[in-house]
């Protein structure tokens, strides 16, 4: 269990009355047209979620650890479903891509060409987890491009800091002896990790089938410690994200998403909400995307 914070937000319910999530046959990804699907007439019809006054926004949306672009395609159906631009760029050492040996610059270098390829301009950045470091270097070289950047419960690291530094040393202890094993120096993600961290808001069916998308993580740009001179420096709009039943991080004893990580920003604003660090890009893909909307827009 980890302590809340003073404030209690509205719990938002299931928003969509029809809303549901099934297999069909088998498959290798829950992202499949084979696998798991959304029914996109909730996305269409369900008036709750949908504001036609929204003001049109450029998403680029950055996943985190253990996970690839696909982590955002419900998320992104319901952005595009209100007008906004999306683009879900695939990092170096994860999805299609076989080499697992990259490093935090090649990761950012990714994202960074990515939008660079497209030309994409007054974008609204968002990295999830891991994703907020990526942010943080690509913020760096290309800040003319950026209209805000959204940090969705991701790490805000110092400078000189690794991802690893901000790990509880139990965690830390666990990623060391999994990437000690592993013959790629990768990190694998055991199920009652991902169980209990990632998806504790998930039925035990759901927490199985999201985990079938779960890859080993390349373990070198976890450890890597950043220079973060020039982050620091940017002027670039800010915002966080919390949900506050993530439990990835511990609340309390120097740890945690929010504020200890939130408070690194300087002037930011802070979204709030009541989902986990995974279940609910699945369960409630319009409900983040909401969030995220919030968090970007002027």
């Amino acid at each position: 269990m980890f302590t809340l914070f003073p404030y209690r937000p509205e719990i938002h319910q299931f928003p969509y009355s029809d809303y549901w999530f099934r297999p069909r046959g088998h498959y290798s990804s829950p992202y499949s047209e084979g696998g798991l699907h959304w029914r996109r007439r909730a996305l269409e019809s369900d008036e709750s979620w949908r504001m036609s006054d929204q003001q049109r926004l450029t998403f680029v949306l950055v996943h985190g650890s253990w996970a690839d672009a696909h982590f955002w395609d419900g998320v992104a159906a319901a952005l595009r479903s209100q007008g906004h631009d999306v683009h879900t760029p695939e990092y170096a050492g994860h999805g299609t891509d076989p080499n697992k040996h990259v490093s935090h610059a090649m990761i950012t270098k990714s994202v960074v060409a990515f939008i660079m390829r497209l030309n994409l301009r007054d974008i609204v950045l968002v990295g999830h987890s891991f994703g907020g470091s990526v942010i943080q270097k690509a913020a760096e070289q290309i800040p003319d491009r950026i209209k805000r950047l959204v940090f969705w419960d991701a790490f805000v690291l110092k400078d000189g800091e690794s991802v690893a530094d901000e790990l509880p040393p139990q965690t830390r202890q666990s990623f060391e002896q999994l990437r000690a094993g592993s013959e790629d120096d990768t990190i694998p993600l055991p199920f009652p990790l991902f169980r209990e961290l990632f998806v504790n808001t998930a039925t035990l069916e759901q927490a199985k089938q999201f985990y079938t998308s779960v890859r080993p993580e390349p373990a070198k740009p976890l450890f890597e410690k950043l220079d973060l001179q020039v982050f620091y420096t940017l002027p670039t709009p800010k915002s966080y994200v919390y949900f506050y039943q993530d439990n990835v991080l511990p609340q309390g004893e120097g740890f945690g998403w929010n504020p200890h990580m939130s408070a690194r920003l300087g002037l930011f604003r802070l979204i709030v909400g009541d989902g986990d660090h995974f279940t609910d890009t699945r369960t409630r893909p319009a409900m983040v995307a909401q969030k995220l909307y919030e968090a970007g827009r002027d």
